[in-house]
């Protein structure tokens, strides 16, 4: 008998040392409008009030918690990371922040949620950390476990940019082209409504829904 794989065992990379700089990498590859990034994002996720969000390799919590604002006390927002660090970094935040957030340590293709447990689910800056075939793992997961007219937003970063210094350190190595996450959505049973670029430092986004039966 095999013994089941534990749900922080990931075939991806995992944020253990950068979990100190990740607040400020990512307020620097906003180029400071961090909070403004967020906001668009769950614009594109469509997050409204009463909703229930997963945000998938959620870091340390800052989208999640955004999220919780959006869906306030009617909705449910949780937040799954691979990293120990990362976890304990969103709980604090949250706890600070007096969101009401929840994280857990777990990996992206395997999600520990029952099916359709949720109206959106979230993975932003996070499918160029997972090997191609453990990226459609997570999208099928995050298609599993959303319910019929649910949504799935991915936002990462395009094209390698020639661009020096930190942001072209971090787009050199680590990029998923458009294309690709939009043939993958597909391959994991959803159907994109739109995608393109989020405004800022090469970002693009796809959204995708599950369809409902008719």
């Amino acid at each position: 008998m095999t013994a089941a794989t534990p749900h922080h065992t990931t075939n991806g990379r995992v944020l253990h040392s950068l979990v100190r700089w990740y607040d400020l990498l990512a307020w620097v590859l906003a180029g400071g409008r961090e909070g403004a990034l967020r906001e668009r994002m769950l614009d594109r996720a469509r997050v409204t009030a009463g909703e229930r969000v997963l945000d998938v390799g959620c870091g340390t919590g800052t989208l999640a918690i955004a999220a919780s604002r959006r869906v306030g006390a009617a909705g449910e927002v949780r937040g799954i990371d691979a990293s120990p660090e990362m976890i304990a970094r969103a709980r604090r935040k949250a706890a600070k922040a007096r969101a009401g957030a929840t994280f857990e340590l777990a990996t992206a293709e395997r999600l520990p949620f029952p099916d359709a447990s949720f109206d959106v689910t979230m993975g932003t800056l996070m499918l160029h950390h997972l090997p191609r075939a453990t990226r459609l793992e997570c999208l099928r997961e995050m298609r599993r476990v959303l319910r019929p007219g649910g949504r799935a937003l991915a936002v990462d970063f395009g094209l390698p940019t020639k661009r020096r210094g930190l942001i072209g350190h971090l787009h050199r190595h680590g990029h998923v082209p458009l294309d690709k996450v939009v043939e993958a959505m597909g391959e994991a049973g959803l159907n994109v409504l739109e995608s393109g670029a989020m405004g800022t430092s090469s970002l693009y986004y796809v959204l995708a829904e599950v369809r409902r039966e008719t």
